[in-house]
C-alpha cells in the first residue's frame, strides 16, 4: 500500500498536498521504486546477492550528479543498473573502468538484474578519478 510523503506540503485551502520537488508522484501518493538498492534491500536479499557468483565487467557509464550508472557484463548479456549505494571503495567509477559485482535479481518478477557490491577492479588508463569525499568535477554531467 502506498502511503503519502512525509515532506509533502499542503496548500491550506482543499486539504491536497503537493508533493516535494523531483519526487514522483501519482494521485498524491509516493511511487515506491522498484530497484532494490542497498538502502533498500533486506539483509536476506544482501546476503544472497553476497553469496552469488562474481561477474565482471566494464563500466559503460555513471553518473555522479544522478546517482547510478550501468556495467556492460563480459558475458554480453545486457547492459546492468548499479546504484550509487551499490558501489565499494573510495574511487567513483568512470567509463571503461573494468569491474567486479553480484547480481541481485528486480522485482516484481525477478528476470532482470540490477549491480550490488560492484568493485572496481582495473582503473581506465588516463583518466582521472576523484574520491567520493571530493568534491564533484564540474564535467561530471553524464
Amino acid at each position: 500500500m502506498m502511503s503519502k510523503h512525509p515532506d509533502a506540503k499542503s496548500d491550506g485551502k482543499s486539504g491536497d498536498q503537493s508533493p516535494p520537488p523531483g519526487s514522483p508522484m501519482v494521485e498524491r501518493f509516493l511511487i515506491p521504486s522498484p530497484i532494490p538498492t542497498r538502502r533498500t534491500r533486506t539483509y536476506s536479499q544482501s546476503e544472497r546477492a553476497r553469496a552469488g557468483p562474481l561477474f565482471h565487467g566494464r563500466m559503460k557509464s555513471f553518473c555522479r550528479h544522478q546517482g547510478h550508472g550501468f556495467i556492460i557484463p563480459n558475458e554480453g548479456t545486457d547492459p546492468i543498473f548499479v546504484h550509487i549505494s551499490d558501489i565499494e571503495g573510495d574511487v567513483v567509477p568512470v567509463e571503461g573502468d573494468e569491474v567486479s559485482f553480484k547480481r541481485c535479481p528486480v522485482p516484481p518478477k525477478f528476470e532482470k538484474f540490477c549491480a550490488a557490491h560492484v568493485t572496481i577492479t582495473r582503473f581506465k588508463e588516463g583518466v582521472p578519478h576523484e574520491r567520493w569525499d571530493n568534491a564533484p568535477l564540474l564535467h561530471d554531467h553524464n
